[in-house]
C-alpha cells in the first residue's frame, strides 16, 4: 500500500489515479498509523514551502515523514514535496525544509516563471530505479519556478534545461524526488510512477 499524504496543498486525486492507473494500492491520508503501515509513501505538494512547511507541523506529520524515511520506507517528493526535503528554501525570506536532503532551494532569477509546460529530461543516474523503460530525452511536464540545489551533485539522478541546467529530480538510497509531475506527464509520467510502484 502508498500512504499518499493529504496535508492540503497537494494535486491528490490526480496523484492518486494515476498511481492507480499502474496497479498501486493507495490510501490518501494524515493519519500517522498509515505511514506506519504503508509500504511506500509519498509527499505531492503545489504552492509554497513556508505555508507546507507549518501545515505539516500542525498535523504533526513531520516526525513521521522523517522516521518512515529513515526506516527504508522507498519515499517519493513530488514537486513542492521535493523541494521540501532539503533545508532552506529562498521563497519568501529564508524557510527551513525539512532538512533531510542538504542544499537549497533557488528561484531561476533571469528567466520567465514559472517554468510551465513540457520539457526533457537528461539522465545522469542510469541506475536509478525511477527511470528504467524510459526513452531518452523524455518529455515531462513542469509548473514550478524554484528548482533544488543539492549539496552532493550524486544525487541528482535528471536534470532539464531552462535557461540553466538544474536538477529535475533525486534519488538517494530510498529517496526519491521529481519536480516535475509525473501524474500530468502521459506516458513518461506514468512509467516512473510505475517504477517506483513495483520497486
Amino acid at each position: 500500500m502508498i500512504a499518499l499524504i493529504d496535508y492540503g496543498m497537494g494535486n491528490l486525486r490526480s496523484v492518486e489515479k494515476a498511481l492507480q492507473k499502474v496497479g498501486a494500492d493507495v490510501l490518501v491520508t494524515q493519519d500517522i498509523k498509515d505511514f506506519e503501515n504503508a509500504h511506500k509513501i509519498v509527499l505531492p505538494g503545489v504552492g509554497a514551502m513556508q505555508p507546507a512547511m507549518e501545515r505539516l507541523a500542525q498535523l504533526g506529520l513531520i516526525p513521521a515523514i522523517q522516521k518512515a524515511i529513515s526506516d527504508g520506507k522507498p519515499f517519493l517528493g513530488i514537486c513542492l514535496g521535493l523541494q521540501l526535503l532539503f533545508e532552506e528554501s529562498g521563497e519568501g525570506g529564508r524557510v527551513r525544509g525539512l532538512g533531510i536532503l542538504k542544499g537549497n532551494v533557488e528561484r531561476f532569477s533571469t528567466l520567465k516563471v514559472p517554468h510551465m509546460g513540457w520539457n526533457t529530461l537528461k539522465i545522469k543516474n542510469d541506475t536509478c530505479p525511477l527511470f528504467k523503460e524510459l526513452e531518452p530525452s523524455s518529455h515531462v511536464y513542469f509548473c514550478h519556478s524554484y528548482f533544488i540545489k543539492p549539496a552532493d551533485p550524486k544525487i541528482v539522478a535528471t536534470t532539464t534545461d531552462y535557461g540553466i541546467e538544474f536538477a529535475s529530480s533525486i534519488h538517494k538510497e530510498n529517496i526519491f524526488g521529481v519536480q516535475f509531475h509525473p501524474e500530468k506527464s502521459q506516458t513518461s509520467g506514468l512509467q516512473i510512477l510505475k517504477n517506483f510502484h513495483t520497486l
